[in-house]
């Protein structure tokens, strides 16, 4: 932080003011970023989560009725299991008599487990195809799956049609699939099926490339000979008619295990195995296929285990062991076994599978409790509109009735107290607008230790205005809580008003805020704060905020008697009162909701007085925006924390406890903190899943809003023109706020304190006269 330098050039040691900015602009930076990051994770979540479910990056396009002038006849007259081994396409067989068992799409949670224990009923093998998203969902499942004694190959991650995508989307696909099965079983495949596909007879033009490059890296693919087509469901007998080969033929036949409702699958299955040993079958897995026909001599016996040996130094066979082993039984793992395509996974591959679990459990877990909490969030915020809309109806009806009155006028004379700390600006418009106050008023300006004159500025606006009974209080810069303080003990009356040093008042703004007082429950009066500079974008932001969120909720606070902040800009209070909690306290950073909840535990009566109107000057920038509502946020925090034990007070002083925090936190904490889910949700339904049902759903929500808003306009007497600012006041504005009140919970959190922060003005408030317009 660079010293100040005096007028005559010397360098004068910091103020404890400029020193506490300091210390809090270095902690503000850290604790920003990692508000940030817990953005970036919930936005991190939601996409992985999207992608497991292939709403994120899904390609819904399958190809049909392409040529296959490209391919060689072999191949498409061939058998099920293509190799590429040594550069030339081959195609391997199913012997006679023989079953490679093949499931498609899973793992299923309900319906491959019950597959699972058929097969081990009935001690048969099968190769399943397994989608990596599904793997990564449910590893617990494919372990089991390989312990058992059955084969897995790569079904895709996101069961995409590869001929439609690019080297690098296959090679993505191919490789989570990988990580996914290491991360489950410790293993990796060389085998692959590609979705949507069937008999070698349908390759084409487009797919043939992938099933080379594949192959090229030591992929085996493997088609059907016999497809029992029960995703068509029809009914449990034709899918085993339909999954019998013809005339005692071997074949690779395609069951589904998920990618749907497998009833039928699930009751058609221990009938075809039943029916297919009665007529002397043998079921194997797609290794144990090549292995016979190595053994027999067959196609691929002139180059050895075409499932096996093209893994080593591949893709898929990164991290992997390959040893040789000889053995039949279904528990093998190496070649020469039924699982002859799985290895070992190792290394970085084993350790990355592992992490992409960790990640996609974590996606898993948070998305439910994510939901769980948008719905909260979604019924507070439009069970927050409702409420206030009945209530704010009430408390205006009740308020401007004729016949309505507080009691007996009150005339007497107040003490108006005016903390500033460097308002050279402001200080002036300040006075001139106190000086046409039609009610009876002495002002006390306290001049917190300013450096640019502003004690100097407001002596010479109260003798041009002819102000006799100003008084000026000089004291060491020591925060606006002592300032207050010092004003309150030399007040010389019994009701204290309380303005901030840049806020101008009307002429009946004093009369209008004492009148409550005639009640003798009455201990302070919340006033109408209005935003003075809203010609600006973010000028305009804050006064719809100030209308329709700070003024619409003090009627409903009002109302049910827990008003929880009375503003600094315009409030008054019973001398007595304050000086009997003690004062403004310095515990928090928001001294009006410290002294507000205080009043209300010593069992004084908190109002709001909607005609008491003061204007005053908001923020210009959104950096002086962000420090005030920092301030602001983390200040209301300390201050609950502070008073929590009003959740258990009893009688009238209570009432704060049981009815105003629970309120408070819920709609200025809770609800804002998570709100972000909201508009996060939103913006990914629009972007990966239906447009136009989010956008519709997007704008009812700003349609609630916008009533909402038109409504309290209507109560405050203001123009409409400035609700044409909401939907982009939606947009950005809300956002910003979301990520102050984010800031603040890490800074509570983290234990972090900072001092009250003075903004930069300009003076541009000065006289209250065509405002509202």
């Amino acid at each position: 932080m660079t010293a100040p330098t005096s007028a005559r050039g010397r360098r004068r040691a910091p103020s404890r003011i400029e020193r506490a900015a300091g210390r809090a602009a270095a902690l503000q930076k850290p604790r920003v970023i990692l508000a940030l990051l817990l953005l970036l994770a919930l936005t991190c979540v939601l996409l992985l989560d999207g992608y497991l479910r292939a709403e994120v990056g899904g390609d819904q396009r399958v190809r049909t009725g392409a040529g296959s002038a490209d391919v060689p006849d072999r191949i498409l007259n061939g058998g099920p299991i293509l190799t590429f081994r040594g550069g030339r396409a081959t195609t391997v067989s199913v012997p006679s008599k023989t079953i490679a068992l093949t499931f498609d799409d899973g793992p299923d949670p309900t319906y491959t487990p019950q597959v699972l224990k058929i097969l081990d009923r009935y001690d048969v093998p099968a190769t399943f195809f397994l989608v990596g998203s599904m793997v990564s969902r449910y590893p617990g499942i494919v372990k089991t799956m390989v312990d058992q004694g059955n084969e897995v190959g790569i079904h895709t991650f996101t069961h995409v049609d590869l001929s439609y995508q690019s080297n690098a989307r296959v090679n993505r696909e191919m490789r989570q699939t990988q990580l996914a099965l290491a991360g489950a079983a410790g293993i990796t495949t060389t085998l692959f099926r590609a979705p949507y596909s069937s008999e070698t007879d349908a390759i084409d033009d487009y797919s043939w490339p992938v099933y080379r490059k594949l192959g090229e890296e030591g992929y085996a693919s493997v088609f059907v000979d016999t497809d029992s087509d029960d995703w068509k469901k029809p009914g449990a007998s034709k899918i085993v008619d339909w999954a019998t080969p013809k005339k005692d033929k071997g074949a690779s036949v395609l069951f589904h295990d998920a990618g749907g409702e497998r009833t039928q699958t699930i009751e058609a299955l221990p009938r075809y195995i039943e029916k297919m040993k009665a007529k002397g079958y043998t079921f194997t897995t797609i290794s144990g296929v090549v292995e016979k026909q190595d053994t027999a001599g067959g196609p691929s016996a002139t180059t050895g285990s075409g499932v096996a040996a093209g893994a080593a130094g591949t893709s898929a066979g990164q991290g992997a062991e390959t040893g040789v082993r000889t053995g039949t039984g279904r528990g093998d793992t190496t070649v020469g076994g039924l699982q002859a395509a799985h290895h070992a996974a190792t290394g970085m591959t084993l350790y990355e599978g592992k992490a992409l679990l960790v990640a996609v459990a974590i996606a898993e877990w948070a998305l439910p409790v994510l939901s769980g909490l948008l719905l909260v969030v979604g019924v507070a915020v439009m069970g927050r509109f409702g409420l206030m809309l009945l209530v704010a109806r009430r408390h205006h009806r009740l308020r401007n009735r004729r016949r309505f009155s507080w009691g007996p006028a009150v005339t007497g004379p107040v003490s108006v107290i005016v903390p500033a700390y460097n308002e050279k600006e402001c200080i002036a418009n300040t006075l001139e607008s106190l000086a046409r106050s039609t009610h009876p008023i002495e002002i006390v300006v306290v001049d917190d230790g300013s450096t640019d004159g502003t004690s100097e500025i407001a002596r010479a606006a109260a003798d041009r205005l002819g102000m006799a009974d100003v008084r000026i209080l000089r004291q060491e810069n020591a925060g606006k809580p002592a300032a207050l303080n010092n004003g309150v003990r030399g007040a010389s009356h019994d009701i204290v008003v309380m303005m901030d040093g840049d806020t101008v008042f009307e002429p009946e703004t004093v009369r209008h805020l004492v009148q409550p007082f005639a009640d003798p429950e009455v201990g302070a009066v919340a006033g109408n704060a209005k935003v003075g500079n809203r010609d600006t974008v973010i000028g305009a932001w804050q006064h719809i905020e100030y209308v329709m969120g700070f003024n619409l909720d003090r009627r409903m606070y009002d109302l049910l008697r827990c008003m929880p902040t009375i503003p600094g800009a315009v409030g008054a209070f019973r001398r007595d009162a304050v000086l009997e909690v003690g004062g403004m306290s310095e515990d928090t950073l928001a001294e009006d909701t410290d002294i507000t909840i205080a009043l209300h535990r010593a069992g004084r009566r908190v109002v709001y007085q909607e005609h008491a109107r003061a204007w005053t000057e908001a923020p210009g920038s959104l950096r002086q925006l962000w420090s005030q509502r920092y301030r602001w946020s983390y200040g209301t925090m300390q201050a609950l924390w502070k008073h929590r034990k009003s959740l258990t007070d009893k009688g009238p002083s209570g009432r704060f406890g049981r009815v105003g925090m629970p309120l408070v936190v819920l709609f200025q904490i809770v609800t804002p903190l998570f709100a972000p889910l909201i508009d996060v949700f939103t913006a990914y339904s629009m972007i990966f899943v239906d447009l136009r049902a989010a956008l519709l759903a997007w704008l009812a929500v700003l349609g609630v809003q916008l009533t909402c808003a038109a409504y309290a306009f209507r109560l405050d007497r203001e123009k409409y023109r400035y609700l044409l600012m909401m939907p982009l006041q939606q947009l950005a504005y809300r956002q910003m706020m979301y990520l102050v009140l984010i800031h603040s919970c890490v800074t509570a959190l983290t234990g972090g304190r900072l001092r009250w922060q003075k903004l930069k003005r300009t003076g541009e408030v000065g006289t209250p006269a065509g405002a509202n317009g």
